[in-house]
């Protein structure tokens, strides 16, 4: 497959078409993947956000003077706010404050950026509010029909650094199911699912990069789903998420 990234797009303003904008740079075809990064989608839908937006409470204020405590750095109780007001459960509270955002997602933050807001003063960035839809509105306004991913970056549990993830899709199941069918030494496979989207994603940050490269979408060409049973389950129900479930019972406790 060809992963290459979409160039001269220019800063995206409230209101702007994203797809118009794509597709007058990119000569898109129906079997391709559209991966587009969330920072553009907040942009285009007015996700952008000034800290006094959000006028802190008591427990963003206890939140922000623990975290300052432990860093040893300020912390504006604004910002703990905005990320209380973006999250349906915050699973843990400190060294840092790792949220679930009412879509599904899971991160630091709620996903809120303070890097690469845009021109007009705004404070913060927040992720869109419902990806998969933007995804869908942006597959639906473009005159080809490739499938459309919505990208953020991401850390790991257990591993150093961040990578590319998917936070919303159209056209695409998230995932193919590899379950029933035989590894080379003819045994079944009993538990191989892979989240294809998240690949994709990955695969896009490559080229698109982290910083000031400005190139904020990406095309997968020649990639091919397979004849796998698709499913569009990528965030894990809460009853069977362990690793959430021993995260709210942790405390974090200096030495």
């Amino acid at each position: 497959m060809d992963v290459f990234a979409v160039p001269g797009l220019p800063e995206v303003r409230p209101g702007d078409d994203l797809a118009a904008l794509i597709e007058s740079r990119a000569d898109l075809r129906d079997d391709d993947v559209l991966l587009v990064a969330s920072t553009v989608v907040s942009k285009a839908e007015g996700r952008r956000a000034d800290l006094d937006d959000f006028p802190a409470g008591p427990r963003a204020k206890e939140i922000a003077e623990r975290l300052a405590d432990i860093s040893g750095e300020e912390k504006d109780p604004r910002f703990a706010q905005a990320v209380l007001e973006e999250s349906t459960e915050i699973i843990m509270e400190a060294p840092f404050l790792l949220t679930a955002t009412k879509f599904g997602h899971v991160g630091v933050n709620a996903g809120i950026d303070r890097s690469n807001v845009g021109d007009g003063g705004a404070d913060l960035l927040l992720l869109p509010e419902r990806p998969s839809e933007s995804a869908d509105r942006i597959r639906r306004n473009l005159s080809a029909d490739p499938a459309v991913v919505v990208t953020d970056t991401s850390g790991r549990p257990f591993r150093h650094g961040q990578r590319g993830v998917a936070i919303g899709w159209s056209g695409i199941p998230a995932s193919r199911d590899w379950r029933g069918e035989t590894d080379r030494d003819g045994h079944e496979l009993e538990v191989t699912v892979e989240a294809v989207v998240d690949e994709l994603a990955a695969a896009a940050n490559l080229v698109t990069g982290e910083g000031d490269d400005g190139l904020p979408v990406a095309v997968v060409r020649d990639w091919e789903f397979g004849n796998h049973e698709g499913s569009d389950n990528l965030y894990r129900d809460v009853d069977g998420d362990f690793v959430r479930q021993a995260l709210r019972g942790w405390e974090f406790a200096r030495d």
